[in-house]
C-alpha cells in the first residue's frame, strides 16, 4: 500500500505508511528509500537484511522463506503501529519470501524522521517488531544436508 505521490504530511500529522508489501522477488533497495523521502526529514534510517553463509556455527547454503496468507495485512498492521509510537514522518517495509540464496536482499525496512536519532530508533523498532510477529517462517538449508525451520509458532 502507498501513499499518492506529492501528498506529504505535516510531521505533527498521522505518519504514512509508504510502502509495505512481501514479494517472491528481488527487493530494491532504492525503491523503499525513495519511498521514505520526505522534504522535511534530514534523517533516513535504513535496515536491508541479507542471506548470509552462516548462522550458529553453521554453514548455509541457502534459505526459503514462507508466509501465512494474512502476511500483507499483518506487516502493515506492525508498520502502522510502529508509526504512532514514534515521531516520525514515513515508514516502509518489504520482506521477501520464496527461495534465496547467500547475498540475497531478504528484507529492507526504512523510515524517516526529522533527526537521525528519531530515525535510527524508529527503524530498529520496526525491523525488530517486524521479525518478531510478522508470521514469515525462514527454511534453513545447510552445507552438510540438515535443515531447520526458524520463526515457526
Amino acid at each position: 500500500m502507498t501513499d499518492p505521490v506529492g501528498e506529504v504530511p505535516e510531521l505533527h500529522e498521522q505518519p504514512v505508511v509508504a510502502l509495505s508489501d512481501v514479494r517472491d522477488e528481488p527487493l530494491g533497495v532504492d525503491e523503499v528509500l525513495q519511498a521514505v523521502r520526505h522534504p522535511r526529514c534530514g534523517g533516513i534510517a535504513l535496515f536491508v537484511g541479507v542471506v548470509r553463509e552462516h548462522d550458529h556455527g553453521a554453514d548455509v547454503s541457502a534459505l526459503d522463506y514462507s508466509a501465512h496468507p494474512s502476511v500483507t495485512e499483518s506487516l502493515a498492521q506492525v508498520c502502522a503501529e510502529v508509526a504512532g509510537r514514534h515521531d516520525v514522518a514515513r515508514l516502509a517495509a518489504v520482506h521477501r519470501v520464496g527461495h534465496l540464496e547467500i547475498g540475497d536482499v531478504a528484507v529492507v525496512a526504512a523510515v524517516s524522521a526529522p533527526h537521525r536519532g528519531e530515525a535510527f530508533e524508529a527503524c530498529r523498532d520496526l525491523i525488530d517488531t517486524l521479525k518478531g510477529t510478522v508470521p514469515i517462517w525462514k527454511h534453513q538449508l545447510f552445507s552438510d544436508g540438515s535443515d531447520e525451520w526458524v520463526g515457526l509458532p
